[in-house]
């Protein structure tokens, strides 16, 4: 499943599952990308919704899955709200609503009900875990490749995020939430040292 994984910057993904794809928090999209067969947006925040970058990828039967708050502000598409606890099974995969906040700062309240997601593609679970500090539900989780982010300011460190990493257990851990907005290489690097010789960590280049 890691060959089928594109980072494209910050948070954004791209899963290229049978020639279905697979966008998570489009966002800053500069090359021609393929058309999206479903969308998954964790917050509503502009980085990580962008209605631009949204159009950049959409075509006429493209899924929305995001939040009730980034639902209410879309029009004219195919969407699913995405609640915290529940499994819903697409044409194509499966996916699990989890949550996503912030324990010792204010920019991501529990309140918001604000979600990552793990997408269950061919038996392979991806955790995304959107934009999160390190949460007790991290503890229960069940996942082969978790997607973290490793800046700080408004998400973890990196060295929480290797708590956090050490907490899900996944076969690996790709770094996240660095290189835009705030964060550096530098991060994930260090948060790949935490976790040496414990869990697999992979960096990636952008959209390679």
């Amino acid at each position: 499943m890691l060959n089928k994984i594109k980072w494209l910057g910050h948070d954004t993904f791209l899963i290229d599952y049978e020639g279905k794809y697979i966008y998570i928090d489009p966002f800053n999209i500069t090359a021609e990308m393929p058309e999206a067969d479903y969308i998954f947006v964790t917050h509503s925040h502009y980085d990580h919704f962008s209605k631009d970058d949204i159009k950049k990828i959409e075509k006429e039967n493209t899924v929305i899955i995001a939040p009730y708050d980034v639902i209410n502000q879309i029009r004219n598409h195919k969407t699913v709200v995405a609640k915290i606890g529940e499994e819903i099974e697409l044409k194509d995969f499966k996916f699990k609503t989890v949550p996503a906040y912030n324990i010792d700062k204010y920019f991501h309240p529990k309140a918001n009900k604000w979600v990552g997601y793990i997408l269950n593609i061919a038996g392979v679970k991806v955790y995304h875990s959107g934009d999160t500090d390190r949460i007790p539900e991290m503890q229960d989780m069940n996942v082969d490749i978790a997607l973290l982010p490793v800046s700080g300011t408004y998400v973890m460190t990196a060295e929480e995020a290797a708590e956090a990493a050490l907490d899900i257990k996944p076969d690996v851990a790709i770094p996240m939430h660095y290189g835009s907005i705030i964060g550096s290489k530098s991060d994930a690097e260090r948060f790949a040292e935490l976790l040496k010789d414990k869990i697999q960590v992979k960096i990636f280049d952008i959209g390679l």
